[in-house]
């Protein structure tokens, strides 16, 4: 009788709801210092919405209002791999992203969808929408994850 372990991205335990994906990021000091909240987790689509609240610290120019490409691209990076943590259970490494601007977020909290695309054995891919609070698309993202534990 031969037995079969699962496969490096079958999830180990049942998805994170949306209160535990909440708690894990206040794993990380610098995730934390983002702000971001937790709207909705569903494994189902495979998707989660957080938001991310404008800080002085994000800001482009002093008093400016408008938020930094770097800030903007740590989020998309982060709700991109929330995204796998709700359905493998952990964290995982980025191997690469990208983010593609496409008009200024001023004034703004962002709003950010991360929809997984694809999760192998080696690698997960996600897709991540950041809008403004009026649902005006500001930037796109995609993100590849190691998936291997």
């Amino acid at each position: 009788m031969s037995t079969s372990s699962p496969s490096p991205s079958a999830p180990s335990t049942a998805p994170l709801t949306s209160e535990e994906l909440q708690g894990r990021l206040a794993h990380s000091t610098f995730i934390d210092f983002m702000g971001l909240t937790v709207i909705s987790a569903d494994p189902a689509k495979q998707e989660v919405i957080m938001r991310a609240p404008m800080r002085p610290e994000f800001e482009r120019a002093k008093g400016s209002g408008q938020w930094h490409g770097g800030p903007i691209a740590a989020v998309i990076d982060t709700v991109g791999d929330f995204a796998l943590v709700m359905l493998l259970g952990r964290p995982l490494p980025t191997v690469n992203f990208r983010v593609d601007y496409l008009r200024p977020a001023i004034n703004t909290t962002l709003v950010v969808t991360a929809r997984v695309r694809r999760i192998g054995r080696s690698v997960g891919v996600v897709d991540i929408d950041v809008a403004n609070e009026a649902g005006q698309l500001l930037a796109i993202g995609r993100a590849t994850y190691a998936t291997a534990a």
